[in-house]
């Protein structure tokens, strides 16, 4: 059993593959034919390292009776969200219009297939009622019933949501002056959500944010150090093998969910680098230095670029590869480094992940001996883990991403005196321009030596940000002119002149529901802010005054969110800090 996702490349296109579902690709076959035959589009977004993506499929795609349901009242879309961040960003925003409330993926969105836009939408559905979600094959069959019997509400509806989607990208305030007032709000506002015992803002779910913690390194802050420890020494970060999981289901950092995604890692690559500089705390260039070497072993191609991520689940079970029984670890080790290990992972406490122990730092070493034996112990651990069998690894290579692991490579190259982390940053950088810069454009994916999508926003405002690191820290000409080759065509195609600020995608892209202009970040910083910044850093390279100027426009068009919602805007916060002259 195959459907029409078995000619794609995306590995997690390729995982539904031979779902009973009749997917289709985002595209005009399956749009045509849902307006063909008058049925609403059920399309489904997700990633392949996603647990809960994996949980939904198993529940429900791989399920006959619901396939049946699916085929019978809709046409069917899976889009992986890595290649298509434009659908991702798109639908996202129109589920919290819909419902009030934060997306995730699976994102599971019902559409007018006259229009694209969504009359219902939610995230992961259970097949049977639980905690107060309804089952699945009920919410396929209310939703038919809502399209063939309430048209006109449909239709009401959808006609608001374009008009508030509309306003989005709406005209700057004609009176911007642009001033430090938002550095300050978005200190008090990250204060009073600071987690003082544990770090990191608010309660669980809790994410790295690292643009947020980038605002504060370069403001010294004691939130950025406390925080920056305690994902450290949790289960946030990967004890034996370094690199970190992409976010923490409890306050403490303890206990993560289990997939590791490059854009996480290029992020705090460079953060715990620079902090190795900025504090008196030698383990944070431990830690990025692990981190690096974990980058450069398991996430590297031979060819240069780097891989997309690592997979929650391996053998069907979450964290399974990452997690040990007390009895595992006393086997492998000497019984004074186990006697340590206990100490040092707390393994006399009570098991934190299914009746087994996810590593941790609980007390920290004292003596030279110590770490010695640790260093040991965790070698042996190490090896053994080795032999497991292994999370699959979704080797897309985005360009976006790449961008922000080279820059890290770069920032901890330089910091750490580490040449092979510098000659990573070169390896990836040369296989994008050589596979992914072709007749003066960006793409943005490459899998199976197949060039996909034409570039976003984030591919060039994060490459542009990469090469103007690579220029502070070892100028060249050769890079500068990649740069401005870079700058040139984002402002050409992405930049609006009319009200400022950059859209996500280009002036010749398909057309879809609207043209998303992003100001906010997410697990990776608004590409509208790294714009500005990159574009203000080649302004000051270059002498070149009109690369300053929609970095300016860009801000006055943000200044209303910057006003109301700094931190939550803190890549567009640090271009203003850039763009402000300097305290004397």
């Amino acid at each position: 059993m195959q459907n029409n996702l078995i000619v794609e490349t995306s590995p997690y296109l390729l995982q539904h593959a031979h779902n009973p579902v009749d997917w289709f690709p985002w595209g005009n076959t399956a749009i045509e034919k849902a307006r063909r035959e008058d049925k609403p589009i059920l399309l489904s977004i997700g990633y392949a390292a996603c647990h809960w993506c994996h949980v939904m499929a198993h529940e429900s795609f791989e399920d006959q009776e619901t396939a049946d349901l699916m085929n019978e009242l809709f046409v069917n879309i899976k889009v992986d969200r890595e290649e298509r961040p434009d659908l991702d960003k798109i639908y996202q925003t129109t589920h919290a219009l819909l419902t009030q409330r934060s997306g995730g993926w699976p994102l599971t969105v019902f559409l007018s297939a006259d229009t694209l836009t969504p009359f219902f939408s939610g995230t992961y559905f259970p097949p049977r009622a639980h905690n107060q979600m309804p089952p699945f094959k009920d919410v396929l069959l209310k939703i038919d019933e809502i399209y063939r019997l309430r048209q006109d509400d449909v239709l009401k509806q959808n006609e608001s949501l374009q008009n508030v989607l509309k306003k989005t990208t709406s005209a700057p305030l004609t009176e911007v002056e642009l001033s430090e007032e938002p550095l300050h709000t978005a200190r008090l506002s990250l204060q009073e959500t600071f987690d003082s015992s544990h770090g990191g803002f608010g309660d669980a779910p809790k994410f790295p944010h690292p643009i947020m913690l980038e605002f504060l390194l370069q403001e010294k802050s004691p939130m950025v150090l406390k925080t920056l420890l305690c994902m450290a020494e949790g289960g946030l970060y990967d004890q034996l093998r370094g690199g970190f999981f992409r976010y923490s289901v409890d306050a403490r950092w303890e206990i993560p969910h289990f997939e590791k995604m490059l854009y996480d890692n290029g992020q705090l690559l460079f953060l715990y680098a620079l902090a190795a500089r900025e504090f008196d705390e030698p383990y944070f260039a431990d830690v990025a230095t692990e981190t690096a070497q974990w980058a450069i072993a398991e996430m590297q191609a031979p060819e240069g670029g780097y891989y997309s991520s690592l997979d929650a689940d391996s053998e069907g079970h979450e964290g399974k590869f990452y997690v040990w029984n007390k009895s595992q670890i006393e086997t492998l080790l000497t019984s004074e480094e186990f006697q340590m290990a206990k100490i040092y992972f707390g393994l006399d406490e009570p098991p934190n992940f299914d009746e087994q122990w996810h590593l941790h730092i609980v007390e920290a070493l004292k003596t030279p001996h110590e770490k010695h034996m640790l260093a040991s112990a965790k070698t042996k651990l190490l090896a053994s883990r080795e032999h497991r069998s292994r999370p699959h690894r979704d080797e897309k290579i985005l360009t976006a991403w790449n961008a922000l692991m080279i820059k890290g490579m770069l920032v901890a190259g330089d910091i750490l005196k580490q040449p092979a982390f510098t000659e990573s940053a070169h390896k990836a950088l040369r296989f994008i321009k050589n596979h992914l810069w072709k007749n003066g454009q960006l793409a943005s994916s490459f899998k199976d030596a197949k060039v996909k999508f034409p570039g976003y926003l984030d591919d060039y405002a994060y490459l542009l940000d990469a090469l103007m690191t690579l220029m502070r820290i070892a100028p060249k000409p050769e890079p500068l002119e990649f740069a401005k080759q870079i700058a040139d065509v984002m402002l050409k195609h992405f930049f609006d002149n009319e009200n400022g600020g950059f859209f996500f995608t280009p002036d010749d892209h398909e057309k879809l529901l609207y043209r998303p202009k992003t100001m906010m970040d997410e697990s990776i910083p608004a590409g509208n802010g790294v714009a500005v910044r990159a574009l203000l850093a080649l302004a000051r390279l270059t002498g070149n005054k009109d690369y300053a100027l929609p970095a300016q426009k860009t801000l006055i068009l943000a200044w209303p969110l910057l006003a109301n919602y700094p931190a939550e805007h803190a890549s567009v916060l640090l271009g203003l800090k850039d763009f402000l002259p300097p305290k004397v």
